[in-house]
Formats: C-alpha cells, structure tokens, sequence
C-alpha cells in the first residue's frame, strides 16, 4: 500500500521526489481552453450564462432571483447543524480571530530630513469573493479561514460562491456563514462563480479579489482571471511530511499520514525516519486502523500513488529532503521537536511534538490553513491578513527639500532618455 525506501536506494528515492513534485498545478492547454470559453460566456450573458451552467454541471435549474440566496434560506440550512459542531465551530473561530489580529498592519510615516515625509497607507481591499466548493466533503473550515482574515483587515464588502444544494446538504457551511455574519451568498459554484466575481453580472457585484479552495476548472479559472482581479493563489493537491525519530508513536504517525490521505487520491503523505522500526509500525498501524475509516478508498488510492516511507541514516539528511521538497504540511516528531525544526527552510506550515498533528492547524489552532503547495513554499506564504489590504507609498517634499534633490532627479531621468521627466524636476527649482 505504502512504500518503504531504504537509505541506500537513492534511485528511487529520487524516482519518488519527483513524482512528488511533479503534482503541482500544472498547464493544461483544453482545461484552459473550456474554462476560457466559460468565463467569456459569463462576461457577455452574465445571469443567463450562469444559469445555463448550473443546468448543465450542476443539476439544477435556478431562476433569476434564485442565484442570491435568501436570508431565510440561509437561516434554514444553518438550523440544521448539531449544537456540538456549532461550539466547535464558535472555539475556533475565537482562535482563528486572536492569532489573525496579531497581523495587523498600521499606517507609518517618517521624516528622514527636515522638509522630506515619506509613509505608507495601508488599507483593507473593499470587497473579496470567497469561493465555497462543495462536493464530498463539507468545509466550514475553509469558510472561517477565508472570512475572518478578511474581516479582521476591514474588508467591508465579503461574498460567497458556492454550488446549489451545497448549504442544504452541509449545514455546517451555512452554520459558519451565519456565525461570521455573511449575507451575500451566490447559489453558483465552478468556473462560472469565479467568472461572475470577475466580471459581474445583473446579480453577482464584481469583486477586487478572489479566494478560496476549488477543484481544477476553479483553480484554471483563478489564473485566468488574475490581473481583472487579484487571487490568493493557485493551489495544488494537498501535502504533509512527517518527521520521525524512534520517540514517536507509529499510531500517531499513521493517523496522521491517513487524515493527509482522505482529502483526495493525489493528496501525499510522506513518512522520513531514521528507525526502520517506526516504519514497519507505522505500516501495521495503517492496515489496522483504516478498516474503520469512511474514506477508506480515496486513503488507500492515495497511499499507493504519493505515499512513501523514506528510511534516511540521520535526521540532517531528512531534513534535506524536506527542503527539497517544500511541503505545505511538516510535521517534527522527534525528542527535539523544537531544534530540529529549525533545520526546516522550506515549508507552508510546520507542527513540533507528538500532539501537534495538521489536523490542529487545519480547523482550530488559530494559523490559517490556506498554505503554499507542491513546493511553492519556497517562495509563497500561508493566506494572512495582508492579503485582504493593500499599501500605497506617500511621498510629501518642501520646496526647499526637492530643490536639493532636483538635479539629482535630472540627472537619472536624462541618462534613460526621458528629458520629460528631467524638465518636470528642474522646473521646480533654481537649477535650469
């Protein structure tokens, strides 16, 4: 089901990095040519567009006012959730909120001479759509992680998209939408949803930035777009690393490899150990507890395909290959969780000790959960606050700061060829 690959194997240990890495989002010149086809149909029909794929993907066949879900049906979805899911749902949500606000960023200014103020503005975006998928598996998760960012920058205008029956048959979603106080909720899900948050339509206000999860024709459609509107990113398949010394608990390194799997079969799972012992643990303790899992299947196919047991002779080489591999998800299980964790370059989100799983991250620690993919971690950071606001420099000289500086300015503009730009700095001063 999983493989083990011995330390000496180095072949195939680099056979399964790259096919690891090779998961990311990649071009896909008929997606992008369909959603394309979508998206413009959206640009030109907008409502009937909407409807028209929502009869064709989705099943159902809405009428005009049906595209905005109404407060009473929102209300109605959301009444069917569990007393025990919604106190979940508030504990995290007071967690989620806590660590978000800590990312604050305020206006600055400073006079580094006298007559000269520069600064910074730093305002949230107006308005966010938030892009809801539906499918499976039900995610109030995604929605609290999404939302509460936002309204901790001061987004004033927050929407979401999400398919028909996806509110009816996860009240949960609805539960969560409720709880943040989100009342502009589309009835539309796919390429289309983020189509009408692009470009507009009768019912769908246009937005400035676009984020959420979504399958391939959303994340297709996000690229598209970007530029219209900003996004948060263009996400891949799911990933975690786990770590592992002979400290820790095969069951717990196996729950947590499996809870990675479940999400979709090109979810990975990744095992680095220095003890053969955990790993053949780790193996027994798959096959004994996924008998009892819902989404045995989708684990299983997972495991075969990106799952893998790497046996390396010291935790400096494991941490190598974390590096090289850049996850979304590391998890540190070792006796010094917390030094050896700072061996780490590379990752979305890093978890230290035994009773640290991802599975904490992703619905109540407080971090967000949306995480930089198939290696991008190199480069990217986990969705923030700062994604919801934006910065504009200030810039204020006195006439006796910019005559010092006038030449200066001259001199720059008139070595690139833009003697425009030269006469728009000595026109000012004393230096013609």
């Amino acid at each position: 089901m999983i493989e083990i690959i011995n330390t000496n194997d180095k072949e195939r240990r680099q056979q399964k990095l790259e096919k690891l890495l090779a998961r990311g989002v990649s071009y896909d010149p008929e997606l992008i040519k369909q959603v394309s086809g979508i998206l413009s149909d959206i640009r030109k029909r907008g409502d009937d567009a909407l409807i028209d794929y929502t009869a064709r993907f989705d099943g159902v066949q809405l009428e005009p006012e049906e595209l905005q879900v109404s407060e009473e049906s929102l209300e109605r979805a959301a009444a069917g959730v569990d007393a025990k899911v919604l106190e979940a749902m508030r504990r995290a949500i007071e967690n989620i909120r806590a660590f978000h606000q800590r990312q604050l960023e305020t206006s600055w200014e400073i006079e580094p001479s006298p007559g000269i103020m520069l600064g910074q503005r730093v305002q949230p975006i107006e308005s966010v759509g938030l892009y809801v998928p539906g499918g499976t598996a039900a995610y109030p998760s995604s929605v609290l992680m999404n939302v509460i960012p936002a309204q901790v920058a001061g987004v004033r205008r927050i929407a979401v998209a999400t398919p028909p029956r996806n509110l009816a048959s996860n009240p949960a979603v609805a539960a969560a939408l409720r709880e943040l106080r989100i009342d502009e909720v589309y009835s539309v899900g796919g390429a289309q949803a983020i189509g009408a948050f692009a470009y507009g339509t009768n019912t769908v206000r246009a937005v400035h930035k676009i984020t959420g999860p979504g399958n391939r024709f959303v994340a297709a459609a996000k690229q598209l777009v970007f530029g219209v509107v900003g996004i948060d990113s263009i996400a891949g398949p799911t990933e975690v690393v786990i770590v592992a010394d002979d400290s820790a608990r095969a069951e717990y390194v196996a729950a947590d490899l499996m809870a990675q799997a479940e999400h979709a079969e090109d979810s990975a799972a990744v095992l680095i150990t220095t003890s053969m012992h955990l790993a053949q643990g780790v193996l027994l303790e798959i096959d004994l507890q996924m008998r009892a899992l819902s989404r045995s299947a989708i684990i299983r196919k997972s495991l075969e395909e990106f799952g893998v047991i790497l046996i390396t002779d010291s935790l400096d080489e494991a941490f190598e290959l974390v590096n090289q591999l850049a996850p979304e998800h590391v998890q540190v299980m070792t006796t010094d969780g917390d030094g050896d964790s700072q061996k780490i370059k590379h990752a979305g989100a890093v978890f230290i000790g035994q009773h640290s799983p991802t599975a904490l991250g992703d619905y109540f620690a407080g971090p967000n959960h949306v995480l930089p993919t198939g290696g991008t971690a190199r480069f990217s950071s986990p969705l923030t606050v700062h994604d919801f606001m934006k910065r504009s420099n200030v810039v204020r000289y006195s006439a006796a700061a910019f005559r010092d500086a006038a030449e200066s300015i001259a001199t720059l503009a008139t070595v690139e060829g833009l003697h425009a730009h030269a006469q728009s700095a000595l026109i000012r001063g004393e230096v013609r």
